[in-house]
Parts: C-alpha cells; sequence; structure tokens
C-alpha cells in the first residue's frame, strides 16, 4: 500500500515550514525529503523565495474567518498549482497519484501538494481544523488531526503553559 502524501502529512509539512522557516534552499530541500518527498528535478535558488510566497498564501487560508473564505482561498491555490490527478511510479516504490504536472519547479510541487492537501484535510476532518495556537505569545499553525477536532494550541508545551497561566489566575482571586 502506497501512502497518501496530499492528505495530513501535506499540512503537517505547511505547518512545519511556517513555524520554522528554512533559510536556505539547501534547508528546504533537506526538510522536504525528510517529509518524504522524491525531488527528482531540478531545484534552483529561487525555489525558497517562491516557497515563502505560497506559504504566505497558505497562511490566508489557515487565517481565514469563514468556511466560504477558506474554500475559495484553497480553491485559489488548487488552481493555481493543480492539474488533473495521474498515476505515476516516478520513483519505482509503487503506483500513487500525482496532482501536477510532471515538471514543476520544488515550489510548484510544494504548492500543488499542500494545496491538494489542505482541500483533503479540510474535507475530510472539518473546515475547522487549521489554526493557529491559542497562546497569546505564540502564532504558529496547526493542522488539527486531533481526534475530537478541538485542538487549539499547537504544542503540549502551549496547551500546558496556558493551563498554568489560568490555573494561577484562579488561585490569585
Amino acid at each position: 500500500m502506497h501512502l497518501n502524501p496530499y492528505g495530513e502529512y501535506a499540512v503537517r509539512l505547511a505547518a512545519d515550514l511556517v513555524n520554522d522557516p528554512p533559510a536556505t534552499v539547501d534547508a528546504l530541500v533537506r526538510r522536504c525529503l525528510e517529509a518524504g518527498l522524491v525531488i527528482d528535478f531540478p531545484v534552483g535558488a529561487g525555489d525558497l523565495r517562491d516557497v515563502e510566497a505560497m506559504l504566505v498564501r497558505w497562511c490566508g487560508v489557515v487565517d481565514a474567518t469563514g468556511d466560504a473564505e477558506r474554500a475559495a482561498l484553497v480553491n485559489e491555490m488548487l488552481a493555481a498549482a493543480s492539474a488533473y490527478p495521474r498515476m505515476t511510479n516516478h520513483a519505482g516504490d509503487g503506483w500513487h497519484l500525482h496532482y501536477r504536472d510532471d515538471q514543476h519547479s520544488l515550489a510548484g510541487v510544494l504548492e500543488a501538494l499542500i494545496s491538494v492537501g489542505t482541500a483533503l484535510h479540510l474535507v475530510g476532518r472539518g473546515m475547522h481544523r487549521l489554526g493557529r495556537c491559542a497562546l497569546d505569545e505564540c502564532d504558529d499553525v496547526y493542522a488539527d488531526t486531533s481526534r475530537n477536532g478541538r485542538q487549539r494550541y499547537c504544542s503540549p508545551r502551549c496547551a500546558n503553559r496556558d493551563a498554568v497561566r489560568r490555573h494561577r489566575a484562579v488561585r490569585a482571586v
């Protein structure tokens, strides 16, 4: 069985790249390879800049205040980056679907992967399943893959910090 990289994995990669942006194109490539992407095409210096711009657009999806706005922004990304689905075994690791043309830049591949993954994540798990950390001093992005769909923090550390703060505030009264 070949895992579908367009779902949860894509939105987690996007959140990871937003929360800890790579400083160089080499760092970007390394992070993509660690996430399981097969990079069998040339990568250029402009890819880092293009990925940064794409992630700004993706953050617009994260920060959207309503379902219709969120859907419209995802649809814009899908229209810009995606192509008709096609079967491929380009890396010899099993047949799977690609939602992009074969000759894309790294930024183009990531935009297709992240836009399709975000769409699948939102329609499959719920339109509310992307957000920013609820801790006042943290603005990290999270993709809610929790069982109950009520994630509010980017990490257990931020959730614990906020719980301690609320507990101390109640005790101080």
